[in-house]
């Protein structure tokens, strides 16, 4: 009999509904459930893709021995940590100060307040009994020692939100000196950081290439491009079909862990686009273009919106869909096999567990030589064969996908297609942004101008989160950016303002990540360190200094200086998980220039000037008068005129691009 969980939306929710577990969603009944009953709560946080999830579901909670013990003892509560990332940060910090490590499956028992007794990973079903059994027992016997540690761990996590706020006023961070410390423990060879597993970190990359640009500082700049360089030719990217996955097993970006993630394949379409920008690198164009082909193809909905992930697995298998025997290669690829294997690392024995995960290991001339070819014959063979095992690959059974389509991660995507846009002048990704940008305007208007977390079938579902606003306001921006229709600031303005409203606390300066009048956990957090995901306070300060900039809005500018300047010294600190703070702040300490156009070509300039790197430029314009502060009084009829500006000062107009980017040069 199906459990609570057939009621839900949520893909990863609904892969549990047949389980003999007793789950239900994340609820307050549980848990007045819970108290009524005086039994402890299991909380098992995952998601669709996650593939240990799959692994410790199939062993434990499709066990009916395991079932059993979980329904006598206990209310059992199934969590989508990418619905509910407030509860999955709670109970993280929980595993951390248990454990000291964190990851998915995370499972944690509680108090029936919610309050964490203990915490962990994934189990094995033997331990997972004994564990369970053990505090059954101890709960029955002597629950006063359980509640005692409850208390002393939601106390530890509360300690983990402390912030080294200073009151420095200005803002004064060596970047040069920051920059070159990381560069000092990166992995040149490779790229990223050094071993294993690796991650893409694509807010990391951005900073240093950000920093190479701003600073001149060549070195940040070839480590950035290095680093994508090593990762679009190994097998973290699908050298099919398009797209990253989320992470490598290994320190050379070879054997993925396949899950596929909206989040990291739209940063990562925003970096190439950049990279291209600021190298003209042919292998970044084919990149972005075949990343942004691949989100377009496989997880726009009809409406609009990106859905969430692809699974790792397929059959039970992890990365079946995506691995070939050198006998395929041969029965797809025919007479020029050999070649093709060469390119791509495939030998008989196999390069991963018998089989071969496809990598770019020989250039187009060092195979040219090889066989003896021109570097256009191999481009073409190289091409034919990678359409003809596409097409081979897509008769096989795809991993699973999670439709549900998360409101901070569209955001993310929104700005990337922006991102893409401004460096190709691809009309199709301009259209691509603004009808899921327009999905999200209707909707908001559809629920009276309250945002939500997640959209499945119809329904939205979850208050969001501060991301959730960030990333959308974010995503706004650019789209005004692409555009210069002003309705995009406006609606910027009215989630910016509600992140003030529902979010901002006074006396530390940042903001929650719950909104005031959402559910109230047993910790209401901040969330300030930058990971695969940046922060969502970076993220909000990031919104709202463009913003801010853009309308001349000089009380929202002085409050970021503000922040930035307080918070300066633990960015110095531990740079790797502020890198979206230190790219905001490289842009406010030396300078971001506004690049207002006005006249009848404006929109051809725009096209122009964006197609260039300049990380540090905010662009906005009208093709005839406009009451945007920065551009009043700007229009002069018969002329276009490009004005490069900065501290609510411009240098004299100029007619051409050439004499704009001259202007927008580093010091």
């Amino acid at each position: 009999m199906p459990n609570q969980l057939q009621h839900e939306t949520s893909p990863y929710l609904l892969q549990h509904a047949n389980n003999p577990v007793h789950w239900q969603a994340w609820n307050e009944k549980a848990f007045e459930q819970a108290k009524a009953n005086n039994q402890l709560v299991v909380v098992s946080i995952g998601y669709s893709a996650c593939h240990w999830c799959h692994v410790m579901e199939h062993e434990s909670f499709e066990d009916k021995e395991v079932a059993k013990v979980m329904n006598e003892h206990f209310v059992s509560i199934k969590v989508d940590r990418e619905e509910r990332p407030d509860v999955d940060q709670v109970y993280m910090d929980a595993c951390l100060i248990l454990t000291g490590r964190g990851g998915w499956p995370l499972n944690v028992i509680c108090l029936p307040d919610g309050k964490p007794v203990y915490a962990g990973t994934y189990f094995r079903k033997e331990q997972w009994i004994n564990l369970l059994e053990k505090l059954a027992q101890a709960w029955q016997n002597n629950a006063q020692v359980l509640m005692n540690q409850a208390e002393r761990i939601t106390n530890q996590a509360k300690s983990l939100d402390y912030l080294a706020v200073s009151d420095e006023q200005l803002l004064t961070i060596p970047f040069t000196e920051v920059v070159n410390d990381w560069l000092s423990i990166v992995d040149w060879k490779y790229g990223g950081d050094k071993g294993a597993p690796k991650f893409p970190m694509p807010s990391t990359l951005d900073f240093l290439l950000k920093a190479g640009h701003q600073l001149n500082n060549e070195r940040a700049t070839d480590f950035s491009l290095h680093t994508l360089t090593q990762m679009a030719n190994g097998g973290i990217y699908d050298q099919l079909g398009g797209g990253f996955a989320r992470y490598s097993v290994d320190e050379e970006w070879h054997v993925p862990h396949f899950e596929k993630m909206l989040y990291d394949n739209a940063q990562l379409l925003s970096l190439y686009a950049q990279a291209y920008q600021q190298s003209k690198e042919e292998l970044f164009y084919q990149k972005a273009n075949e990343t942004a082909d691949f989100l377009v193809r496989e997880m726009q909905s009809t409406e609009g919106s990106f859905y969430s992930a692809y699974d790792a697995d397929s059959e039970g298998v992890e990365g079946q869909f995506y691995v070939f025997t050198s006998e395929e290669i041969d029965k797809v690829v025919g007479k020029h096999a050999e070649i093709v294997k060469a390119y791509y690392d495939v030998s008989p024995q196999g390069n991963w567990e018998g089989t071969n995960v496809l990598r770019v290991v020989k250039s187009i001339a060092q195979l040219s030589q090889r066989f003896h070819l021109s570097e256009s014959e191999t481009m073409q063979i190289i091409a034919q064969a990678k359409k003809g095992l596409y097409n081979y690959r897509e008769q096989r059974i795809k991993p699973a996908l999670d439709d549900k389509q998360l409101t901070a991660w569209n955001g993310l995507t929104i700005s990337a297609f922006c991102d893409a846009y401004k460096a190709f002048g691809d009309e199709h990704y301009k259209a691509i942004a603004l009808k899921t940008a327009h999905f999200y305007v209707e909707q908001l208007q559809k629920q009276n101008g309250n945002l939500f977390r997640s959209f499945k079938d119809g329904k939205v579902t979850i208050t969001a989160f501060l991301d959730d606003y960030s990333c959308l306001a974010n995503a706004f921006i650019s789209v005004y950016e692409i555009t210069f229709e002003e309705q995009w600031l406006e609606q910027a303005k009215q989630l910016l303002d509600a992140c003030f409203a529902q979010f901002y606390d006074e006396e530390s300066g940042l903001f929650y990540y719950t909104p005031s009048n959402g559910e109230e956990l047993i910790l209401r957090k901040k969330e300030v360190n930058d990971n695969v995901i940046p922060s969502s306070n970076a993220l909000a300060f990031t919104a709202i200094y463009r913003y801010a900039k853009l309308v001349g809005n000089t009380e929202w500018e002085e409050l970021v200086v503000k922040t930035l300047s307080q918070l300066q010294h633990q960015f110095q600190s531990n740079a790797r998980y502020h890198s979206y703070w230190l790219a905001l702040a490289l842009q406010v300490q030396l300078g971001s220039k506004e690049v207002a156009i006005v006249g009848e070509k404006a929109e051809d300039y725009r096209k122009q000037l964006q197609k260039n790197y300049l990380p540090n430029a905010l662009f906005l314009g009208s093709a005839t008068e406009s009451n945007l502060e920065v551009l009043n009084g700007k229009y002069i009829q018969g002329e276009t005129l490009i004005y490069v500006c900065e501290n609510h000062s411009c240098q004299r107009p100029v007619s051409t691009v050439e004499e704009a980017l001259l202007q927008l040069k580093p010091d």
